[in-house]
């Protein structure tokens, strides 16, 4: 049976963009119209079904583009930081800090950070990017114990993890994470500049002192499904358990 003529031309145009550049703009609706000799509802389709795939991703008011996915790998030997999971992917990060400040610890979070409700804690929010495009919305709790000046440390440099390892003499190391698909609370796509209720990447996770045990830092962050996919290693085949 005959494949649709829109998915005849997404598949083409999808072995053609292959070798193109990330960011690289796409033939415009009316473009891919007069080339295939196709009507506009045709074209739209074709793109549609690009960014279906995740080979382009449309900019309102700007342009269709090609889309560069990379594989963001969770891995207790990798380093808990955004920034350096994003490089040995081999693209370039960037990490935009919205909010730092002090609070008491919220009460349904302080079994996770192993202190009582109302402790002071620091709250962070920020935006990371991935070759520029606004990846990932994450909020971040820190306990004051760990290092008392955050903030200016933070706007100095884009790794959090670099971050608690000079100020507070610590190494972080993941010691508990849970990945999902789920649908962002409101303030996450006007982040990231993407439409509501479209499911997103959804990770919790949990860093310790690789010395001393004690909990280090209770992140939650939200990732476009469209710039990255979430890869969990628990280990190589055949290893023994992690002691």
């Amino acid at each position: 049976m005959k494949s649709p003529r829109y998915l005849e031309i997404a598949d083409q145009l999808a072995a053609e963009l292959a070798d193109c550049r990330p960011g690289t703009r796409v033939a415009s609706e009316h473009d891919i119209s007069v080339r295939f000799g196709v009507g506009r509802a045709a074209s739209r389709s074709a793109l549609q079904e690009l960014e279906r795939r995740l080979v382009v991703r449309r900019v309102q008011g700007a342009g269709t583009f090609v889309n560069r996915r990379i594989d963001y790998v969770i891995a207790q030997d990798r380093q808990p930081s955004f920034t350096a999971t994003v490089r040995a992917a081999g693209a370039t990060p960037r990490v935009q800090v919205r909010v730092t400040e002090r609070m008491p610890l919220p009460a349904d979070l302080a079994p996770l950070l192993e202190l009582p409700p109302g402790a002071p804690i620091h709250h962070v929010i920020r935006v990371g990017f991935i070759d520029d495009v606004p990846s990932g919305w994450s909020q971040e709790w820190i306990p004051v114990e760990v290092t008392a000046d955050l903030g200016p440390a933070l706007r100095a440099t884009e790794s959090l993890e670099l971050v608690l390892r000079q100020l507070g003499r610590v190494q972080p190391v993941r010691s508990w994470c849970r990945v999902g698909l789920d649908v962002p609370p409101p303030e996450v796509p006007v982040g990231l500049g993407t439409d509501h209720g479209i499911p997103l990447w959804h990770i919790e996770s949990l860093s310790r002192d690789a010395d001393t045990t004690r909990p280090l830092l209770y992140s939650e962050t939200w990732h476009r499904t469209d710039c990255l996919r979430v890869v969990v290693e628990l280990g190589a085949p055949g290893a023994p358990p992690h002691p």
